[in-house]
């Protein structure tokens, strides 16, 4: 069996007069003994500049009538050559991927050009190998980052050797707001500037911001406003609007259309960012209690408590991010006559609550009654 010759036994290189006798003889068997031996011999006795075109046909045809398990070996016999043809390194790196694989990761003979036809023509598996290729040049980064495959960016974003530019740093981070995948390798990605990561910081989750603000100085306060603008995606007005009156009417018409949204399973927090954009101080308050499960009163009593640290338990209960909220409260007190005050420690900062945790501790704080409390645990 062909098999038996392809096993890698440590053998001397064959000699001449036996690569001599292989080539007289026309079987399938010898042509692939034939074509492994003078890898040997190479290898014994590396050729010195570049190959004889003459010799380097005769790879490229041997190679070519060879069969699959003998081209995979071939393929890592040539993957650290720096003599191998060129023409069947490419030849190689084409052919299916557990054959190429060995070449795309470290063939010293692939230029920026071979690796470009590669990514061009050849199946989404040879782009990860070459995204995942040591020192790849920033040309083939960009290449692969025009693609903008999630596989292949994810592959390139976890590749610390790539010579990825400031600019494609920022396009990697540009695209993790729509690939989750790449906020992770982001955060940790040696190449990452500060003011990328203020970047990352909006769309990544709590535990990320905590990785980034280990490795940069960060103010949570004018990235959680960063945050906020984003929920909505509108900037603040240039100069701020006075807060409509919340007289009976419009206090009913909010309630409704809380309620309207809540039976239609459409109420979300972003309404409560929305209100506060549109000044209607009492749809928050609505809102707020209709997401949490709390009452109106409750509501109200954290708006005008003398610490935000009730308020922030139940913007927490609902979903509403902590790095968002220091620019709620700002926002909350320019309408609300400037409560809830600014008594007490910045509670926000102490780190991650869950919401069922956060809507335990508002009820505590606004004192519910016990049979409130049971039925929150």
């Amino acid at each position: 069996m062909v098999l038996v010759q392809l096993q890698p036994a440590q053998r001397a290189a064959p000699t001449p007069s036996d690569l001599l006798a292989l080539a007289h003889n026309p079987s399938p068997d010898a042509r692939h003994r034939l074509l492994l031996g003078v890898v040997a011999l190479c290898d014994a006795c590396p050729p010195t500049g570049e190959l004889s075109p003459v010799l380097g046909e005769i790879f490229l045809t041997l190679a070519r009538q060879a069969e699959r398990e003998v081209r995979k070996v071939l393929s890592e016999k040539l993957a650290q050559a720096d003599w191998a043809p060129a023409a069947l390194v490419n030849v190689l790196a084409l052919d299916e991927i557990e054959i190429a694989r060995p070449i795309l990761a470290s063939s010293p003979v692939l230029q920026d050009e071979d690796l470009l036809r590669v990514l061009i023509e050849a199946s989404l598996e040879h782009q990860i190998a070459i995204a995942r290729r040591p020192h790849i040049s920033g040309r083939v980064a960009d290449a692969v980052i025009d693609r903008a495959d999630p596989a292949v960016l994810m592959a390139l974003t976890t590749n610390r050797t790539a010579e990825i530019s400031t600019d494609g740093v920022r396009r990697l981070v540009e695209h993790s707001r729509r690939i989750a995948a790449l906020r992770g390798p982001l955060t940790r990605h040696p190449l990452l500037t500060e003011a990328l990561a203020e970047q990352l910081y909006q769309w990544v989750g709590t535990a990320l911001r905590q990785s980034i603000a280990a490795r940069f100085t960060v103010d949570e306060q004018a990235l959680g406003a960063a945050v906020y603008d984003a929920v909505e995606g509108i900037m603040r007005p240039a100069k701020p609007e006075q807060a409509p009156p919340d007289d009976a009417d419009r206090d009913e018409m909010e309630r409704r259309l809380v309620d309207k949204l809540q039976s239609a399973g459409q109420l979300r927090p972003g309404l409560l960012i929305r209100a506060i954009r549109e000044k209607r101080l009492s749809l928050f308050a609505h809102g707020l209690a209709a997401l949490g499960g709390f009452t109106v009163s409750q509501a109200r009593a954290a708006l005008a408590a003398p610490t935000p640290e009730a308020l922030y338990y139940a913007c927490a209960a609902v979903g509403i991010d902590r790095a968002v909220f220091p620019t709620l409260l700002v926002e909350l007190r320019k309408l609300n006559d400037s409560l809830p005050g600014d008594r007490g420690e910045a509670v926000w900062l102490r780190g991650a609550l869950s919401q069922g945790s956060a809507g335990r501790a508002f009820r505590v704080l606004v004192g519910s009654e016990q049979s409130e409390l049971q039925a929150a645990v």
